[in-house]
């Protein structure tokens, strides 16, 4: 998994690797400090007892060589330490930039029944907060994880080279170290995944409720909801108590290890030095050294449980990158020309949610090209279903429908909801743009005349030009502001504007009065004339004007012909719907 994560960062190697070279830099200059402070503690020393054989004049100057050369050391070093920071910076944000951008392109191109077993606020937090989590992972933590392994090795080193005896009390440490840390490592990965979905479930709660404000408001029920709230955002409380005191436990024993360790060394250190076998400088350096192989090590550790953290946060993240697609968008054929005769043969269709609940069983149907129908039935029937089919949002489990005697199942899904289906849903939804962006919506090239006529024909423009501002007014979010009939009409203008060969308008006028209804009638008459039109209605009088009506019911079509015809049969379905 941790080989995954960094092929994500494949494209930010040459970045990488000029900042892995500052790194050891950086980490030389630093890692020298112990070993120059030893030199000169032991040059003072010397120069003490050799103060009657050199001059004041020569002592100072060596002095100031020698510091003069530290202080453009330690410059190089700072400016190669920021130089570092801002590349790894900048490699982390294009990271998790390109990470939320293939996020966000699978989200948008899984299937629709992905999307009804994946809440909104779920997706969200998986978006935002886990490729945060992934892109410093495979970013800041390698780059602060390979200073700190570059510090503990060489000082290691060099420390062996100073004095090996005491180099080996210090190394009694490491073994227990690199146990406790693997083990705490593995506790921090669980508690990682714990807590990205507790933090998921938080979004989920509260994306839907602040989105569906006025219903909340509406039953009076914001202090449950604020309890629900909170029940989910203690759970990510207690989960980060749990955290918080394997955190403690651990860095306490460590702390603990060293202070023991630093003792150890200096009651050798000074034994050996009161011996004559270790010099101060060098007693003062080994110190220093095992203070900053100390840290080091506490840092690997840190950088291991970081690690984890990543790896926890990306198992979600690959699940989802990693999931198949049913219905691949861009694959398939397009058709030159498209006449609009939809055939649906011995049809079965249950939706991925609930599997064990045919909507369709065996439905047969076979609609000519430039037909006007409707569908009606009871609640339930699967009346919107044959839309969702149609736009291949699902696939049949059996049977199949066809476009011009092809089967919709080889055609290119992208260019069939594009260029041939225009589409009214039963609830439509309206982005926070301009009314004319959202009516130019399936159309982003369309002129402002023809933004005009579609809207004119769906009986929308009168009632824009009221706004002050017209066609450029603002709609808010969830469409403050506009009435059901305002935003189903300009719905309706949006599909129109694709001037499609088929359109399917699901209880696209139910918000609608009885006259703005019929005022709308007579547009889409207009715009009917030479292409398929699809009605799903359960307001019965306004399927008088069709050419036929197709009665579902029982998961079949039980009933196809001409509303009058319809109705002379007393004991038929439609007669009895009516």
């Amino acid at each position: 998994e941790l080989l995954r994560l960094l092929r994500l960062a494949r494209p930010e190697a040459g970045i990488m690797a000029l900042a892995i070279v500052l790194l050891l830099i950086s980490s030389a200059i630093t890692i020298s400090i112990p070993f120059s402070m030893g030199k000169i503690l032991d040059l003072v020393s010397q120069s003490r007892i050799q103060e009657h054989s050199t001059s004041m004049d020569d002592r100072t100057a060596s002095f100031a060589i020698i510091f003069s050369g530290l202080l453009v050391l330690f410059t190089i070093g700072a400016a190669a330490n920021m130089t570092r920071l801002v590349l790894m910076r900048i490699a982390a944000e294009r990271t998790v930039m390109r990470l939320r951008r293939l996020i966000f392109d699978n989200i948008m191109h899984q299937d629709l029944s992905f999307h009804d077993q994946n809440r909104t606020g779920e997706l969200i937090s998986r978006l935002s907060a886990d490729t945060v989590v992934v892109g410093k992972t495979i970013t800041n933590n390698i780059s602060d994880g390979m200073r700190n392994l570059t510090m503990a090795s060489v000082g290691v080193g060099i420390m062996m080279y100073t004095n090996p005896n005491l180099t080996g009390i210090m190394m009694l440490i490491i073994p227990p170290a690199a146990g406790a840390a693997i083990y705490y490592g593995r506790i921090v990965r669980n508690l990682s995944k714990q807590t990205q979905n507790a933090i998921s479930e938080t979004t989920k709660v509260s994306e839907e409720k602040i989105g569906k404000m006025r219903t909340v408001r509406a039953f009076s029920q914001e202090n449950r909801e604020v309890a629900r709230y909170g029940d989910a955002i203690q759970n990510v409380y207690d989960i980060a108590l749990r955290d918080g005191r394997a955190t403690a436990v651990f860095y306490a024993g460590m702390m603990y290890s060293g202070n023991l360790l630093m003792l150890a060394l200096l009651y050798f250190g000074g034994q050996m030095a009161q011996a004559n076998e270790i010099t101060v400088g060098e007693l003062i350096s080994f110190s220093m050294y095992t203070v900053y192989v100390g840290g080091a090590m506490v840092g690997l550790t840190s950088f291991f449980s970081e690690i984890m953290k990543g790896l926890g946060a990306s198992t979600r993240l690959f699940t989802l990158l990693e999931r198949p697609r049913n219905i691949e968008q861009a694959t398939g054929i397009t058709l030159p020309a498209v006449r609009g005769r939809v055939r649906i043969e011995d049809l079965t269709f249950a939706y991925p949610t609930r599997p064990d609940t045919d909507v369709f069983r065996g439905m047969c149907l076979d609609i000519p090209a430039g037909m006007s129908l409707s569908f009606v039935g009871t609640s339930g029937s699967g009346k919107s279903s044959i839309a969702q089919l149609l736009l291949r949002f699902y696939d049949p489990q059996s049977g199949r429908i066809t476009l011009d005697g092809h089967d919709l199942r080889t055609l290119n899904p992208s260019w069939l909801r594009r260029d041939v289906i225009g589409y009214v849903p039963q609830e439509p939804s309206l982005f926070a743009a301009s009314i004319r962006d959202n009516i130019a919506y399936g159309v982003p090239d369309a002129t402002p005349e023809a933004i005009e006529h579609a809207a004119r024909l769906a009986c929308a423009h009168d009632f824009i030009m009221q706004f002050p501002d017209g066609y450029d007014t603002m709609i808010g979010e969830n469409s403050v502001g506009l009435s059901g009939g305002q935003k189903q009409r300009i719905a309706i203008a949006r599909a129109l504007l694709k001037n499609p060969t088929i359109l399917v308008m699901d209880e696209a006028t139910s918000a609608l009065s009885s006259t703005d209804e019929a005022l709308i009638a007579q547009g889409l008459a207009q715009a009917a004339r030479g292409r398929t039109t699809i009605t799903i209605t359960h307001r019965l009088q306004s399927v008088t004007d069709k050419h036929a009506v197709v009665v579902v019911d029982g998961g079949r079509a039980v009933e196809f012909d001409e509303p009058y015809k319809l109705l002379q049969n007393p004991e038929g379905a439609f007669s009895q719907l009516v």
